[in-house]
């Protein structure tokens, strides 16, 4: 015997908030006054400083989207975790909420296991602002040697636009810094709000004419990828592929892998590599 079952329904804002309301609980002594669980709209728009007015017609799917403070006062009301947030968003407004860069991100052990796991293609992670906070050994020796360097030098941009040894080792800079530049317009508009981003343009704006001529041009690139050439001492011109690509777990950040396109170009990184640990171990004795 067959049954007909109806179709999902989709679910719409006002019926997150509802549920979302529905599970977290009320304190011991309104607890046991209540037949019904969870908080009511009043104790939710209370929590969020919102009218109960405004908080119902959410419920109810009335009054349009709120907005993205709002939807983080709800947030906070409701006790939402990363997950809850950004679905809440997606609802609301149907997009992500604004990424909140990290003055100290946490590049987790699983991370570091990923890019040491690519031993012939230079990796590291960045922030929405552009700094590096971890590497590969290939990375190290074909990038640049970030530990040597201080927070503040680790910056791509500031090291694409301020540095003239690393412009001199990329045979495509204007291509390269063309691209960079719009790539990093689409980071500051995903982190919102953010001071450091707009501190960081309105310092290469200041200090580099060429940031500030390719800033003019309002160009935008949502997805970094790509080929880049890079001029390396004693092996010459290496064609590395590179690809950004977000980690979930780590909102914020992005993983840049740079792969090498031939096996002479993958040769090349190995010599650089073996090079640099034959340094190190020099250094060490």
């Amino acid at each position: 015997m067959s049954t007909n079952t109806l179709p999902a329904q989709p679910l719409t804002l006002g019926g997150f908030l509802r549920d979302r309301r529905a599970r977290l609980l009320p304190t011991p002594e309104a607890a046991s006054r209540r037949r019904t669980p969870g908080l009511r709209r009043e104790e939710v728009a209370t929590r969020a400083n919102v009218s109960v007015t405004w908080y119902t017609w959410l419920e109810q799917g009335r009054g349009g989207p709120p907005s993205d403070e709002v939807l983080e006062r709800l947030a906070r009301a409701l006790e939402l975790d990363s997950a809850g947030r950004e679905f809440m968003f997606l609802l609301a407004q149907q997009r992500p909420p604004p990424l909140k860069p990290r003055s100290s991100a946490v590049v987790t052990p699983a991370l570091q296991r990923v890019l040491d796991a690519m031993p012939t293609s230079p990796a590291v992670v960045k922030t929405l602002t552009w700094d590096i906070v971890a590497w590969n050994a290939a990375a190290l020796a074909v990038l640049a040697d970030y530990p040597t360097l201080e927070p503040g030098e680790r910056n791509l941009l500031r090291r694409l636009f301020s540095i003239p040894r690393v412009r001199k080792g990329l045979p495509d800079w204007e291509t390269d810094a063309r691209y960079a530049v719009a790539s990093f317009r689409i980071d500051a508009a995903r982190a919102g709000d953010c001071p450091e981003a707009a501190a960081l343009a309105a310092e290469l704006q200041a200090s580099s004419a060429d940031f500030r001529r390719l800033w003019a041009e309002n160009e935008m690139r949502s997805h970094w990828v790509g080929t880049k050439r890079i001029e390396r001492p004693g092996v010459g011109a290496i064609t590395l592929e590179y690809q950004a690509l977000a980690i979930d777990s780590s909102p914020g950040l992005s993983l840049m892998v740079f792969t090498p396109v031939t096996p002479a170009d993958v040769e090349a990184v190995a010599l650089l590599m073996s090079d640099r640990a034959g340094r190190l171990k020099k250094e060490k004795r």
